[in-house]
């Protein structure tokens, strides 16, 4: 991938921003002007399939974590899993986003094949797989296959702040060096972070828009920190809107090429956050083509929203929504827009 035209400010501007609430406006706009520059009022859907709500990983925040035993677990069959895509397909999506809990039942061999048959049925799709840390091995494996991106946020770039998110079992440097393997074997990788998670500092986030220069990733997904009420972490509090809505607009201001999402957090913590999300710089949606029934089962946190729609309801009045707001919803794979240095150009 071509180099990027990422921008470069100093550690007192990003405070400052991230800081003043007087700001969010002004960032706001300057955002929206430099994705419509880029982008257009484009608005690209990925159609969401939560396959999975096991998980072996622990966090402290999630819902899915292992630990929690009040949660009704599920997994989706290959079957499922296909006629979510088949259906999601007959709806105008052309990206899918295979996500889920690090689930130790679907093998290398399951996620190839899985991939495999959704590109031979539909082969104008993108492929998104969001699995957690895996092997160099098995990620060249899924690429091979025909996976064409990898959702995996570092949700924070300071080792004593991961330490407090997360169990000893989960190491700091390993899912770090992940997202740089995802990198090298040539995934449009995404990385990202919470937004007011437990004992974040602003000089974390600042370490996480740092780490994310290094890495430059064609996906950012951040969202405000959402508390589950059967987490370790239940008596804190959710993560800032209005601070959020800031950092999508950093974001977009310092990797103009990027693709953002309004995330279902955004959403789920104001009526129209999503709305808010593309006129702060986002560029993504990830309406969710789960079946019904399982939806309210990957509890990442309380209160998510649309847990009820049909896939097909949520896709008109998300396009109604978001044509009131001024944007598009567009029928496309939506890759990476890039940046050429020699001639100065997006392409």
């Amino acid at each position: 991938m071509e180099l990027k035209n990422t921008k470069h400010y100093d550690d007192e501007t990003l405070k400052r921003w991230i800081e003043d609430e007087s700001l969010t406006d002004r960032l706001n706009n300057k955002a929206d002007a430099i994705r419509r520059e880029i982008y257009g009022n484009k608005v690209f859907v990925r159609g969401l399939i939560e396959f999975s709500n096991i998980c072996k990983n622990d966090c402290y925040y999630c819902g899915i974590r292992k630990s929690n035993d009040k949660v009704e677990r599920y997994r989706l069959s290959e079957e499922d899993i296909l006629a979510c895509a088949d259906l999601g397909y007959k709806l105008g999506y052309r990206t899918f986003v295979l996500q889920g809990g690090e689930d130790g039942h679907f093998t290398d061999d399951m996620f190839v094949d899985i991939v495999k048959k959704i590109k031979n049925l539909h082969d104008d799709v993108a492929i998104t797989l969001s699995l957690g840390e895996r092997s160099y091995d098995s990620y060249k494996r899924l690429f091979e296959a025909g996976a064409d991106r990898y959702l995996l946020r570092q949700e924070t770039s300071d080792k004593d702040h991961y330490s407090k998110l997360h169990p000893e079992t989960m190491s700091f440097e390993r899912r770090r060096q992940a997202l740089r393997d995802l990198k090298e074997i040539g995934f449009q990788v995404g990385g990202g972070f919470m937004v007011g998670s437990p004992y974040q500092r602003t000089e974390d986030i600042i370490k996480d828009l740092r780490f994310l220069e290094e890495l430059e990733p064609a996906m950012i997904g951040i969202g405000p920190y959402m508390t589950q009420h059967d987490t370790p972490f239940r008596n804190f509090p959710n993560g800032s809107f209005e601070m959020t809505l800031r950092l999508v607009s950093i974001l977009r201001i310092l990797f103009p090429y990027a693709l953002i999402p309004a995330t279902t957090a955004l959403g789920t913590i104001n009526p129209l956050g999503r709305e808010r999300g593309l006129q702060a710089g986002a560029n993504v949606l990830m309406p969710n083509l789960s079946p019904t029934m399982v939806r309210e089962k990957y509890s990442l946190y309380d209160n998510k929203i649309c847990t009820g729609d049909e896939a097909a309801e949520c896709r008109a009045c998300l396009e109604l929504r978001i044509k009131n707001a001024g944007y598009e919803i567009v029928t496309d794979r939506g890759d990476v827009i890039t940046y050429d240095k020699n001639t100065r150009k997006y392409s």
